[in-house]
Protein backbone atom coordinates (compact mmCIF):
# COMPACT_ATOMS: atom_id res chain seq x y z
CA UNK A 1 0.00 0.00 0.00
CA UNK A 2 1.38 3.21 -1.11
CA UNK A 3 1.27 6.35 1.17
CA UNK A 4 -0.05 9.61 -0.24
CA UNK A 5 -0.40 12.49 0.95
CA UNK A 6 -3.63 13.75 2.30
CA UNK A 7 -5.02 16.09 0.24
CA UNK A 8 -4.61 13.62 -2.60
CA UNK A 9 -6.42 11.14 -1.27
CA UNK A 10 -9.19 13.43 -0.32
CA UNK A 11 -12.29 12.78 -3.21
CA UNK A 12 -14.03 15.79 -3.87
CA UNK A 13 -17.75 16.27 -3.91
CA UNK A 14 -17.84 18.97 -6.57
CA UNK A 15 -16.12 20.70 -8.92
CA UNK A 16 -14.52 23.89 -7.92
CA UNK A 17 -16.68 26.89 -8.92
CA UNK A 18 -14.72 30.33 -9.87
CA UNK A 19 -15.66 32.72 -7.33
CA UNK A 20 -16.59 35.92 -8.65
CA UNK A 21 -15.50 39.34 -8.10
CA UNK A 22 -18.52 41.13 -6.86
CA UNK A 23 -20.17 38.22 -5.38
CA UNK A 24 -23.54 38.93 -3.40
CA UNK A 25 -23.27 42.51 -4.43
CA UNK A 26 -24.86 45.25 -6.82
CA UNK A 27 -22.88 47.60 -8.89
CA UNK A 28 -22.32 51.47 -7.54
CA UNK A 29 -21.33 54.17 -9.77
CA UNK A 30 -20.30 57.32 -7.86
CA UNK A 31 -19.57 59.78 -10.59
CA UNK A 32 -19.14 59.97 -14.05
CA UNK A 33 -15.49 58.51 -15.39
CA UNK A 34 -12.75 60.14 -14.03
CA UNK A 35 -14.94 62.73 -12.13
CA UNK A 36 -14.52 62.42 -8.20
CA UNK A 37 -17.49 61.80 -5.96
CA UNK A 38 -18.47 64.50 -4.22
CA UNK A 39 -21.50 63.71 -1.48
CA UNK A 40 -24.75 65.89 -1.55
CA UNK A 41 -24.66 68.97 0.46
CA UNK A 42 -27.05 69.31 3.25
CA UNK A 43 -28.07 71.99 5.31
CA UNK A 44 -26.30 71.18 8.67
CA UNK A 45 -26.52 73.35 11.46
CA UNK A 46 -23.65 75.83 12.42
CA UNK A 47 -21.96 74.19 15.13
CA UNK A 48 -22.63 77.33 17.35
CA UNK A 49 -25.82 76.97 16.88
CA UNK A 50 -27.51 76.66 20.63
CA UNK A 51 -30.10 74.15 19.18
CA UNK A 52 -27.79 72.06 18.37
CA UNK A 53 -26.06 71.61 21.78
CA UNK A 54 -29.09 71.46 23.30
CA UNK A 55 -29.87 68.18 21.33
CA UNK A 56 -26.73 66.54 21.56
CA UNK A 57 -26.68 67.07 25.62
CA UNK A 58 -30.25 66.23 25.80
CA UNK A 59 -29.96 62.40 23.93
CA UNK A 60 -27.83 60.63 26.17
CA UNK A 61 -30.41 61.68 29.08
CA UNK A 62 -33.63 60.72 26.70
CA UNK A 63 -31.68 56.95 25.75
CA UNK A 64 -31.03 56.89 29.53
CA UNK A 65 -34.81 57.22 30.38
CA UNK A 66 -36.00 54.89 26.97
CA UNK A 67 -33.68 52.39 28.32
CA UNK A 68 -35.27 52.26 32.01
CA UNK A 69 -38.69 52.28 30.40
CA UNK A 70 -37.69 49.53 27.40
CA UNK A 71 -36.55 47.55 31.16
CA UNK A 72 -39.42 48.25 33.51
CA UNK A 73 -37.41 50.43 35.68
CA UNK A 74 -39.11 53.45 34.86
CA UNK A 75 -42.74 54.75 33.90
CA UNK A 76 -43.67 55.49 30.33
CA UNK A 77 -45.33 58.45 30.75
CA UNK A 78 -42.32 60.56 31.35
CA UNK A 79 -41.49 60.80 27.87
CA UNK A 80 -45.04 61.10 26.40
CA UNK A 81 -43.80 64.56 25.44
CA UNK A 82 -40.84 64.26 23.35
CA UNK A 83 -41.60 60.73 21.48
CA UNK A 84 -43.82 60.19 18.30
CA UNK A 85 -47.37 58.10 19.41
CA UNK A 86 -45.73 55.01 17.63
CA UNK A 87 -42.47 55.16 19.46
CA UNK A 88 -44.51 55.70 22.49
CA UNK A 89 -46.61 52.65 21.78
CA UNK A 90 -43.05 50.66 21.34
CA UNK A 91 -41.82 51.88 24.39
CA UNK A 92 -44.86 50.64 26.48
CA UNK A 93 -45.23 47.25 24.95
CA UNK A 94 -41.71 46.62 25.78
CA UNK A 95 -41.98 47.96 29.30
CA UNK A 96 -45.44 45.47 29.37
CA UNK A 97 -43.44 42.56 28.28
CA UNK A 98 -40.89 42.94 30.43
CA UNK A 99 -43.35 43.08 33.51
CA UNK A 100 -45.52 40.50 32.05
CA UNK A 101 -42.42 37.95 32.54
CA UNK A 102 -41.23 39.63 35.78
CA UNK A 103 -45.02 38.65 37.26
CA UNK A 104 -44.03 35.18 35.92
CA UNK A 105 -40.69 34.78 38.51
CA UNK A 106 -42.19 35.64 42.30
CA UNK A 107 -38.11 35.55 42.99
CA UNK A 108 -37.32 38.48 40.83
CA UNK A 109 -36.60 41.59 43.14
CA UNK A 110 -36.30 44.40 40.38
CA UNK A 111 -37.54 43.93 36.63
CA UNK A 112 -33.63 44.32 35.67
CA UNK A 113 -30.74 43.16 37.45
CA UNK A 114 -28.66 45.24 36.35
CA UNK A 115 -28.95 48.99 35.64
CA UNK A 116 -28.24 49.86 32.45
CA UNK A 117 -25.91 53.01 31.83
CA UNK A 118 -25.49 55.25 28.85
CA UNK A 119 -22.15 55.38 27.85
CA UNK A 120 -21.43 56.87 24.51
CA UNK A 121 -23.25 58.94 22.12
CA UNK A 122 -22.86 60.33 18.43
CA UNK A 123 -25.22 62.61 16.81
CA UNK A 124 -25.32 62.30 13.12
CA UNK A 125 -27.20 65.38 11.34
CA UNK A 126 -29.04 65.26 8.41
CA UNK A 127 -30.63 68.59 8.15
CA UNK A 128 -31.27 71.09 10.88
CA UNK A 129 -34.37 69.75 12.24
CA UNK A 130 -33.53 66.12 11.64
CA UNK A 131 -30.91 64.35 13.55
CA UNK A 132 -29.99 60.61 14.46
CA UNK A 133 -28.24 59.76 17.38
CA UNK A 134 -26.19 56.30 17.91
CA UNK A 135 -25.89 55.38 21.67
CA UNK A 136 -23.78 52.65 23.39
CA UNK A 137 -25.65 51.37 26.17
CA UNK A 138 -23.61 49.07 28.82
CA UNK A 139 -25.63 46.79 31.25
CA UNK A 140 -23.21 45.20 33.27
CA UNK A 141 -20.36 44.01 31.22
CA UNK A 142 -22.37 43.99 28.18
CA UNK A 143 -22.91 46.47 25.64
CA UNK A 144 -25.82 47.30 23.31
CA UNK A 145 -26.81 49.97 20.91
CA UNK A 146 -29.61 52.02 20.48
CA UNK A 147 -30.33 54.21 17.37
CA UNK A 148 -32.28 57.33 18.11
CA UNK A 149 -34.14 59.78 15.14
CA UNK A 150 -35.11 62.91 16.24
CA UNK A 151 -37.06 65.54 14.17
CA UNK A 152 -37.68 69.36 15.86
CA UNK A 153 -41.68 69.65 15.72
CA UNK A 154 -43.44 72.88 17.33
CA UNK A 155 -39.71 73.95 18.52
CA UNK A 156 -38.93 71.01 20.53
CA UNK A 157 -37.08 68.01 19.55
CA UNK A 158 -39.44 64.55 19.10
CA UNK A 159 -38.34 61.11 18.98
CA UNK A 160 -39.92 59.46 15.71
CA UNK A 161 -37.38 56.08 15.96
CA UNK A 162 -36.03 54.18 18.46
CA UNK A 163 -34.30 50.94 17.92
CA UNK A 164 -32.44 48.70 20.29
CA UNK A 165 -30.26 46.42 19.38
Amino acid sequence: MTHRPKHQRVVPLRRPVPVATVQGTLALELGGAGEPYEPPLTAVPDPTDPGRHELESWAPRFAQAAVEIAGGDRPIAQLLRWTSPEVYEDLARRAQVVRTAVLRDSSAVRVQQVRPLVESSHTCWLDEYVAEVSVRVRYGRRSRAVALRFEQRSGRWVAVAVEFA
